[in-house]
């Protein structure tokens, strides 16, 4: 095969044909993706506000319409994904997503923009006296929340594997570039919400809504813009059919068959045809769940094509599809110990806002105060500084010194990210007790239905939320390029809405923790760990059992870990040095 990893590849007859541009279509898919997160986050943030403000809803029915707006938009990822990975490619599905979040954000822009789409203006009135909004403007609004849900569940899980798609992964340039690229995305992604998070939300609070949400739909506009003038570049892989079939097929095909005894060499006997239109690298038969190779036994009664496939798939997989699954099995257990690193994430998105309430947000002598929402920005400058300085100076020198590709492996980056965690929950419950000790001894204001503001410095918080911002930088890009590279590439869509789910999974396992602890502390002798004041609970004793859950999660993590076996490994040592990579397989 004829390769050059800064134009194409010519394909052989046994895989299909695609033209790597790498960097040179990164300006296409890194500004559609910058302008898409300008608009969906600009639009998202402050929807709540929107919703009680605009719409004069109630804040409980507010809340509820936002998480099931949340949820459901994670959860899209997953429907998202097997269209993309069965049916439209990722190119079609990642266009047609694209278009249909744009017109969601132009319909709600629309709802703020004309006055007869949201009900009259409140005013000074009693929330309880505001009229609510028309069934008809309710279905205006609901069908802008759908076709963001609609885009959403097509972008999230497609944009990174399509990224991905452009770099050609058998030549050392391109696994080189795919690592970078992921680095580089989360870096133009934290940077969008940045912006998001500060200028559009100003906008909307203070200027105008019809403002504050045009500004996003037009970013989405351009989003579109990007993406599609990058069209002839683009290297599309096509879907193959439905995986999630093909792996239905083999645990039927393994329980029909159970009582079959395996070969003593099933690398050498079993079935294994591979089409020669397949896209996912050839794997080499593992050890682990031997139980499946039963799938793949031959007897009298199993036919075979004249392509050398066979005739009942629910009878005989090829060894391929058996070790294919294998893959998505071995993947699970380090997903679910992710789920758990998430709850960390929460905490710094929603209770640090509380901690800062309560703390003294002036800035040095003058009158001006931070917002509390937008503390959670240095989490953000902490992951943007520390993504360039790890990719630029530090990755090279770790891949001198390891001969490794990316310095260390992927599971070695999550399980320091998820260190940084643990250290980030200690931190973060001894400045709160801090803040609680000032607050009680040494109080400088009273803030409104919570209680006294502590004298100590919401600039103490810049330290938890910094070490939460490396963490992320280590943990959840390496997760996602976890994901991509261990997945079969026709199911790389599907691995990629695995992070959305499992963010979806990890903010309702938050909120139970956070019931359970109210339920179980009220008769406690210190009292609910989690008031609405504060300094009348212990949040940091809340924090110190989410550290200690983060730890037993930690060391479930390593045992996952030490017993996974990476794609493409077979039987033998799963770390490969980068001068003896194998072109046919994709290392980590």
């Amino acid at each position: 095969m004829e390769k050059n990893s800064k134009t194409a590849v010519v394909a052989t007859d046994d895989e299909p044909q695609l033209n790597y541009r790498g960097w040179k279509s990164m300006p296409f898919v890194i500004g559609n993706e910058t302008f898409e997160k300008l608009g969906t986050t600009g639009t998202s943030s402050n929807l709540l506000v929107y919703l009680t403000t605009i719409f004069n809803m109630k804040s409980i029915t507010a809340t509820t319409l936002i998480n099931i707006f949340s949820g459901t938009t994670n959860f899209a990822t997953l429907l998202g994904a097997f269209l993309s990975d069965t049916y439209f490619g990722r190119y079609k599905t990642l266009g047609f997503a694209s278009v249909a979040s744009f017109l969601g954000m132009l319909v709600l822009s629309l709802t703020a923009a004309i006055s007869k789409l949201h009900p009259p203006d409140c005013g000074n009135q009693d929330s309880g006296a505001c009229p609510g909004p028309t069934p008809w403007q309710l279905a205006f609004l609901f069908t802008g929340l759908g076709l963001m849900v609609i885009g959403a569940g097509g972008i999230r899980p497609c944009n990174l594997a399509f990224g991905a798609d452009q770099f050609n992964p058998n030549t050392e340039s391109g696994k080189q570039g795919i690592t970078s690229f992921f680095n580089w995305y989360y870096f133009t992604f934290t940077f969008a919400m940045m912006i998001s998070l500060t200028v559009i939300v100003y906008v909307q609070s203070d200027v105008s809504w019809a403002w504050g949400l045009g500004i996003p739909a037009f970013m989405m506009f351009l989003s579109c813009a990007m993406f599609f003038l990058g069209s002839r570049l683009y290297a599309k892989v096509k879907p193959e059919g439905s995986p999630l079939a093909s792996t239905v097929q083999v645990f039927v095909a393994a329980i029909k068959k159970r009582h079959l005894k395996l070969p003593e060499e099933p690398w050498l006997t079993l079935h294994n045809h591979i089409p020669k239109n397949c896209i996912n690298s050839k794997l080499p038969h593992t050890g682990q769940f031997r139980c499946l190779d039963k799938a793949a036994i031959m007897t009298p009664e199993d036919q075979i094509k004249s392509d050398g496939s066979a005739i009942n798939p629910w009878r005989l997989s090829s060894m391929q599809k058996v070790e294919e699954v294998k893959v998505l099995i071995r993947v699970i257990p380090i997903w679910a110990s992710a789920i758990v690193y998430y709850v960390a994430l929460v905490q710094q998105q929603t209770y640090v806002v509380f901690q800062a309430l309560q703390s003294d947000r002036r800035v040095g002598n003058t009158h001006f105060k931070i917002p509390a929402a937008s503390y959670a920005i240095f989490s953000m400058i902490g992951l943007t500084i520390w993504i360039p300085i790890y990719d630029r100076i530090i990755v090279p020198k770790l891949q001198r010194l390891t001969k490794k590709e990316g310095g260390i492996t992927i599971l070695q980056r999550m399980a320091i990210g998820m260190i940084l965690a643990i250290f980030t929950m200690i931190i973060s419950g001894i400045i709160e007790d801090k803040r609680r000790y000032l607050a009680l001894s040494r109080p400088v204001g009273l803030e409104q239905r919570r209680g006294a503001i502590s004298s100590l410095s919401g600039l103490w918080l810049i330290p938890q939320l910094s070490l939460i911002g490396f963490s992320e930088a280590f943990t959840i890009i390496a997760e996602v390029e976890f994901y991509y590279k261990q997945f079969p590439e026709n199911m790389r869509s599907i691995g990629g809405s695995l992070t959305f789910v499992g963010f979806a999974i990890s903010n309702y396992l938050s909120g139970f923790l956070i019931s359970m602890v109210h339920r179980f502390t009220k008769g406690a002798s210190t009292g609910d760990w989690l008031p609405e004041d504060l300094n009348k609970g212990r949040l940091d004793y809340f924090y110190y059992l989410v550290a200690a859950l983060g730890l037993l999660n930690f060391g479930f993590f390593l045992l996952c870990a030490k017993w996974y076996k990476y794609k493409g490994s077979g039987d033998g040592a799963p770390e490969v040095a980068m001068e003896k990579l194998n072109p046919e397989k994709s290392p980590v």
